[in-house]
C-alpha cells in the first residue's frame, strides 16, 4: 500500500508506476474549503492508489483562479508531480499533490495528467452532485446488500450465549465477510452493554457507535458491538440493530445451527 503521508513520495510512485486503476466519472464533484467551493468539475477521476478504495482526483482547471499555488520553487523538483498549497483568504493546506503534463508521466500514469489530489480530510466537505461524500468516495465496483433472513443467529462470547435472534439482517459488502445485524432485544442482559466513546465512519453505512460488553468479574470486551443510529439510506434497515465483532478473540457466531469460521479481514 502506498504511503500517502509523504506526498512527494506518493507522487513519485504514481508518476512512474501508475495507480492500481482509474475510472473517469461524469458526476459533478465539488470540494469545499474555508466556506467556498474551490473546485467544481464533471471530469473527476476515480484513482485507486491501493486496492481497497478510490480517491477523487480533480482536473487542475476545475479549481478557482489563484486557489492553487505550487509549494516549492526548487528547479530540481520533477515536472511530473509537485506539492501545492490550497489557499482561501487566510486559511491554507499543503496536503495537495499535482501532476504535470502527459509527456512527463510514465505510460501507466497518463490518466493522471493535469490532475490534482486534495487529501480528503484536508477539505471541509466533498460533494458528488449534491450529496455529501463521507470518509472517501464509494467504490463503483463495490455494493452493499441488506437482506432479512429468518435463519437463527446465536452469538457466544467466552463460551456464553450473549445474543439469540430468530431473524436478523445479513449485510453483504463486496470483498468483506457477511455481517449479522441483530435486533437489540436479541441481547437478553441489556445491563451488560456499556456505552463506548468510540465512533467510526463508513461511506456505505454511516457513523457507527459502539458498546463494550461486560462479562462480569472485571472482564469486558472493548468495542465488541457496533450499531448505526442513523445509517445511510442504502442501509437504513439496520438502524439500531447490533453487530458483533466476529474477528475478536472469544467471539463465536452460530448461523442456523452451524458455527461459522472466524473471518480474516484487515481488522483481524
Amino acid at each position: 500500500m502506498l504511503d500517502a503521508s509523504n506526498l512527494l513520495k506518493l507522487g513519485k510512485a504514481l508518476a512512474t508506476k501508475g495507480p492500481v486503476k482509474t475510472l473517469a466519472t461524469p458526476r459533478r464533484v465539488r470540494i469545499q474549503f474555508s466556506g467556498a467551493y474551490v473546485a467544481d468539475t464533471t471530469s473527476a477521476l476515480y484513482v485507486w492508489e491501493h486496492e481497497y478504495y478510490p480517491y477523487f482526483y480533480v482536473p487542475s482547471s476545475a479549481f478557482a483562479s489563484g486557489a492553487l499555488q505550487r509549494k516549492s520553487t526548487d528547479r530540481d523538483e520533477p515536472a511530473a508531480y509537485w506539492q501545492a498549497e490550497l489557499r482561501v483568504q487566510s486559511r491554507a493546506t499543503d496536503r495537495v499533490l499535482c501532476f504535470g503534463a502527459e509527456a512527463q508521466l510514465g505510460e501507466s500514469s497518463k490518466a493522471l495528467a493535469q490532475m490534482v489530489r486534495v487529501e480528503f480530510a484536508a477539505a471541509d466537505a466533498w460533494f458528488e452532485e449534491d450529496a455529501p461524500v463521507h470518509v472517501h468516495p464509494k467504490d463503483p465496483f463495490r455494493r452493499v446488500d441488506t437482506l432479512l433472513s429468518t435463519r437463527r443467529v446465536r452469538v457466544r462470547v467466552a463460551g456464553r450465549v450473549v445474543a439469540d435472534a430468530p431473524a436478523a439482517y445479513h449485510l453483504y459488502e463486496t470483498g468483506l465477510p457477511c455481517r449479522y445485524y441483530l435486533p437489540p432485544t436479541a441481547v437478553a442482559d441489556r445491563a451488560a452493554l456499556r456505552d463506548s466513546a468510540t465512533t467510526t465512519a463508513c461511506p456505505y453505512k454511516g457513523v457507527a457507535n459502539y458498546y463494550d460488553l461486560d462479562l462480569g468479574d472485571g472482564n469486558a470486551k472493548k468495542d465488541l458491538i457496533w450499531y448505526y443510529k442513523t445509517p445511510t439510506l442504502e442501509c437504513a434497515a439496520v438502524a439500531g440493530c447490533l453487530c458483533f465483532y466476529h474477528e475478536m478473540d472469544g467471539v463465536e457466531i452460530e448461523l442456523d445451527g452451524k458455527v461459522l469460521p472466524r473471518p480474516e479481514t484487515p481488522w483481524s
